[in-house]
């Protein structure tokens, strides 16, 4: 893989890791087959009080599950294999497009130093995170 696309990806796991962005991908399925399951095998143990005491536990049960799935998205990037890489590197330069740079610390200073920019290459990011892997993003205060 080029240095180039390297670069590239680096500088987006530094701005991302900046505003501390984590991402899951989506399971709301799950968390509902946990909620329906526990609330199913409370009813037939307990009746009733069974399925609401259960429904409760398996909605937190399923939230905790879903919870403990966000990674930090500079993790996710440099896990992304070759074609997905250099698919966001393509996103990336028509964002930066005429930038000139030599290496990744130069390039992200440029970025850093320009709101505009970086948070055109943000919102490039979480459109890629949502759409193409389907994540949802967290931002962690």
């Amino acid at each position: 893989m080029p240095i180039i696309v390297d670069d590239i990806i680096q500088m987006l796991c530094l701005i991302s890791q900046e505003r501390r962005m984590k991402a899951a991908r989506k399971h709301s399925g799950k968390g509902a087959l946990v909620t329906v399951a526990v609330a199913f095998v409370g009813g037939l143990v307990a009746g009733i009080q069974g399925v609401v005491a259960g429904w409760i536990i398996g909605d937190l049960l399923g939230t905790w599950m879903r919870h403990s799935q966000f990674k930090p998205v500079p993790q996710i990037l440099m896990e992304l294999p070759p074609a997905e890489k250099q698919k966001l590197f393509n996103q990336a330069t028509a964002i930066t497009g005429n930038l000139d740079w030599a290496g990744t610390m130069q390039l992200t200073a440029l970025v850093l130093f320009n709101d505009a920019l970086q948070q055109k290459l943000l919102d490039m990011l979480v459109t890629y995170i949502t759409s193409e892997l389907q994540a949802e993003i967290r931002y962690d205060d």
